[in-house]
């Protein structure tokens, strides 16, 4: 996935355009355009338009891979999935275009390849190790843990999505997510 200087600021102009204008403005010829170079820069380093929308998926979940890594292992592996947790929130209210790539279909017309899928696999892998990790200690049930973490992840991301369509409704999505969050590790408990 490493790019050189031209490929970036390439994907930089592609999230520029998602963000401001949306999946309908999103063409080879814009992108370039919005860069101040030719198409033959993006067709020579991405493909197509879904090759640039592909490396924007496989970047967020580089992104959101590391934001959960960052988080250290403490003495208290519950404690490590509420910031977890935290690290995930911060992550899709930062990186809101690259989490709408990557989870709310923001680009209609892409379907995220073998590879992209398996990288999106990986990163739910890290919360299902520290799930497995609270299990070992005795904190949480015993299950399979990547089912565990499905059911933490999609507790999560849907508040988050909720929050992100940025209803109307005087509703305090940050102590939401977070109670929401508390309740399903709770849930979990043994």
């Amino acid at each position: 996935m490493a790019l050189d200087d031209v490929g970036t600021t390439l994907l930089e102009a592609a999230g520029r355009i998602l963000t401001t204008e949306g999946a309908a403005a999103l063409t080879v010829r814009r992108i370039a355009a919005d860069a101040g170079m030719s198409t033959m820069n993006v067709y020579s380093r991405f493909g197509s338009k879904h090759g640039v929308v592909e490396h924007l998926f496989l970047r967020g979940f580089a992104l959101l891979a590391e934001a959960m890594t960052d988080v250290p292992h403490s003495a208290d592996p519950i404690a490590d999935l509420r910031e977890c947790g935290a690290a995930y929130r911060r992550f899709a209210l930062t990186h809101s275009t690259l989490y709408g790539v990557m989870f709310h279909g923001a680009v209609p017309d892409y379907e995220p390849s073998p590879l992209a899928l398996q990288t999106g696999a990986a990163t739910l892998q890290e919360l299902a190790d520290r799930i497995q990790r609270a299990m070992d200690a005795g904190r949480l049930r015993l299950m399979d843990s990547g089912h565990a973490a499905a059911i933490v992840w999609s507790t999560c991301h849907g508040v988050l999505s909720l929050e992100m369509k940025k209803t109307s409704m005087p509703i305090e999505w940050e102590r939401v997510y977070f109670d929401a969050c508390e309740n399903v590790i709770r849930g979990l408990g043994v």
